[in-house]
């Protein structure tokens, strides 16, 4: 089972390199390609191009479905990655979610814009209808992908 998953991500990697950083693929046909089942491809997504790798996964619906990853720019990705891994990690408190979108503002690596989506969607009161272990943990997870999504093109 692990030598398709590896065969899949070495596809899906070689495919990003010739994208320039972004891909958009079908899950479908991709599983055809693989002879594989398309929960295949999902695994692959799931562990593989996680938001801790640098990548960003966004599903599209509609046309038969698409996938689109993108992969941070090489110059950020050092910086970004210790952020996602050591700072921000499974749980995030709002102080602390919102000293690193400071941070992420005072490098220009967002814009003020940016960083009030970013406060907005990180308060307490938007994630009001979980209780605080579950909202520390959404609140990590929101902003993981909240950073991948404003730094990749």
């Amino acid at each position: 089972m692990s030598r398709i998953s590896d065969l899949i991500e070495k596809f899906i990697n070689e495919l990003i390199e010739q994208g320039e950083g972004t891909i958009e693929i079908q899950r479908n046909e991709m599983a055809g390609h693989f002879d594989c089942a398309p929960s295949q491809i999902n695994y692959v997504l799931m562990t593989r191009f996680t938001t801790e790798r640098g990548y960003i996964i966004e599903s599209r619906r509609g046309g038969g479905g698409s996938i689109k990853i993108s992969r941070v720019a090489a110059e950020k990705e050092e910086y970004l990655l210790n952020m996602l891994a050591n700072k921000i990690g499974s749980s995030i408190n709002k102080e602390s979610a919102f000293e690193l979108a400071e941070a992420l503002y005072k490098q220009q690596l967002i814009d003020r814009i940016q960083l009030k989506l970013f406060k907005a969607s990180l308060d307490d009161t938007t994630l009001s209808l979980l209780q605080r272990p579950f909202r520390d943990k959404l609140r990590a997870e929101l902003l993981k992908a909240l950073i991948l999504a404003a730094v990749t093109d």
